[in-house]
């Protein structure tokens, strides 16, 4: 931990994205290279997921640093820089994406994700294959993908995803275990039909 650490106060890491968003504010581009390394790979499956559309997700990608340039200065710090550039690269991809109906088939990085909360769905979970678990997602809800993608895809947690989503912390609780329990049942329900 570094010096400036101290109990009660942020942990290094955000210390550190708040010192490199401090530097992009004053035009510092390697801040800004070095806050593209850390999250340019999160953020674009994050976009991909939306699209659909890997050439418009890079786009979108490049949109959301410019915005992370010219907007750095108004980062206050409530939330962590990450959950901050995913939720402007979320209002990117939307505005892009206004006219045409989201396309959500990529959800590729979930096939290795694993269940970090035991519950009863776990079973079902374990003893899908990782395809059948990705094909699963496509069936739900919008709302559903959206936040099975923001907490297992991309590692937020549920505060940072109610950030991202702008919606209270409840809220995501519950469209995390409504969502949950369908992919359960989708997945139930492909196993009984594969019998």
């Amino acid at each position: 931990m570094g010096a400036s650490w101290r109990p009660g106060r942020q942990d290094p890491a955000r210390d550190e994205d708040g010192e490199l968003l401090r530097r992009i504010a004053r035009r510092d581009r390697q801040a800004l290279a070095a806050l593209y390394e850390r999250y340019g790979r999160i953020v674009l499956a994050q976009i991909d997921r939306m699209a659909g559309d890997r050439a418009l997700s890079e786009e979108v990608l490049q949109d959301t640093m410019l915005a992370v340039w010219h907007g750095a200065a108004t980062f206050e710090g409530r939330s962590r820089a990450r959950s901050w550039i995913i939720a402007i690269a979320r209002r990117r991809a939307r505005d892009r994406l206004r006219r045409g109906r989201l396309d959500t088939d990529d959800y590729a990085a979930l096939e290795n994700t694993a269940d970090t909360q035991p519950g009863p769905e776990s079973l079902a979970l374990e003893r899908a294959e990782a395809a059948a678990v990705a094909e699963s997602i496509t069936g739900l809800s919008r709302a559903h993908q959206e936040v099975l993608g923001l907490v297992f895809g991309t590692g937020l947690t549920l505060a940072e995803a109610a950030g991202v989503l702008d919606v209270p912390l409840g809220t995501v609780k519950s469209r995390l275990f409504a969502a949950r329990a369908a992919l359960a049942r989708r997945l139930e329900q492909r196993g009984a039909t594969e019998r």
